[in-house]
């Protein structure tokens, strides 16, 4: 860690990562539920775009995982133990890149496939709904990544705000397709999905997430 985190004292280091780690398990915990209702719904209706959300969700829970492992021990040891955790930050930034792969074959794959999606109710309100929840937790835990000047807690933001931008892309698609019945929206929104996660993966990867951030 560096920048901020230089100018705070122990106790307030402490009341902020204590802050991150209870961020991350309500991710974990949201995201499972939000993964199992959306991979569901996606398969039912076979709309690639959902599968890839509810795909997303449990990343995003293993990366919350990762982070909130880590923000533990760092508690317990109290110190970060810096090989670790820019072990951890790799294993993170591989999820952004599995995340991306798979959306891209399902999405060739829907594009070349004769079968067309339903449309789905469920999937809507479930998009809607991450679409209110995401965003302010994404900034909850930006506020602590900066305060902190911490890449991890950054990186698990940056996982949050794909979820922000996936929401929004799918239920476009998802949304659209329901209006004009045109089957090839479900997979383009899906390739912008697969278009953040890579951006967001090569940031966590060079760990070039406190930098970028401290320049918005």
């Amino acid at each position: 860690m560096s920048g901020p985190a230089s100018s705070l004292t122990a106790v307030q280091t402490e009341a902020l990562t204590r802050r991150g780690l209870r961020l991350a398990q309500f991710t974990v915990a949201y995201n499972v539920l939000e993964g199992a209702v959306a991979i569901t719904v996606g398969v039912l209706a076979g709309l690639v775009s959902v599968i890839g959300f509810g795909i997303d969700s449990g990343i995003e829970s293993i990366a919350a995982v990762l982070v909130g492992l880590r923000l533990a021990a760092r508690l317990r040891h109290g110190h970060a133990d810096e090989a670790k955790e820019r072990r951890v930050l790799r294993a993170v930034a591989v999820t952004f890149f599995l995340l991306a792969g798979y959306v891209t074959v399902e999405g060739i794959r829907a594009l070349l496939g004769s079968e067309e999606p339903d449309t789905s109710p469920v999937a809507l309100v479930l998009l809607a709904t991450s679409i209110v929840v995401m965003p302010v937790l994404a900034a909850a835990k930006t506020r602590v990544g900066r305060a902190l000047g911490d890449n991890l807690i950054l990186a698990d933001a940056a996982e949050t705000r794909i979820c922000v931008l996936l929401s929004i892309s799918t239920l476009a698609g998802v949304g659209l397709y329901a209006l004009t019945g045109a089957a090839w929206l479900d997979p383009v929104a899906g390739f912008v999905i697969a278009a953040f996660a890579v951006h967001e993966g090569k940031e966590a990867w060079e760990g070039e997430l406190v930098e970028d951030d401290d320049d918005d």
